[in-house]
């Protein structure tokens, strides 16, 4: 198995966040997606102190677009922005603090439209390696590269 190739789908765009004193704050982020783990989708946010990672549900992301989406730690919702242009609000939250920021719907689709792309809805079990899963939830490698 260890020559199968995985596509990496990646989309750079800029989120806007409420700092807690509400102001407005620009982060670079990159959009995810790996087809190893066909369900889900990475959100990377840059900054001076290091990157974040939130992995959510391919399929929330999408929802979130149209409708109010998500329970518990990840909620996904589309809105408009002061300048009356279509945005998903991204609400996180943490043990550690809550992050509300929008993304451009559009960026947001587009990136999403490639990942259907390398792994169509409903054909995501098809592109699961299990020996590989395994081995990440028990700490070992299956790969001999």
């Amino acid at each position: 198995m260890s020559d199968i190739k995985h596509p990496t789908v990646q989309h750079d765009i800029t989120i806007t966040c409420l700092d807690p004193w509400g102001r407005t704050v620009e982060v670079p982020t990159t959009l995810g997606y790996q087809e190893r783990d066909p369900y889900a989708v990475s959100l990377t946010f840059h900054s001076a102190s290091g990157d974040v990672e939130w992995v959510v549900s391919r399929t929330l992301m999408l929802q979130g677009l149209a409708a109010p989406a998500g329970e518990g730690d990840v909620k996904i919702y589309p809105s408009i922005d002061e300048d009356a242009k279509a945005v998903a609000v991204l609400d996180f939250s943490s043990p550690d603090g809550r992050l509300i920021a929008t993304a451009d719907s559009g960026e947001v689709h587009t990136f999403l439209g490639k990942s259907f792309s390398a792994v169509p809805v409903g054909a995501e079990s098809q592109h699961l390696d299990v020996d590989s899963l395994i081995s990440d939830l028990l700490g070992t490698s299956s790969d001999a590269e």
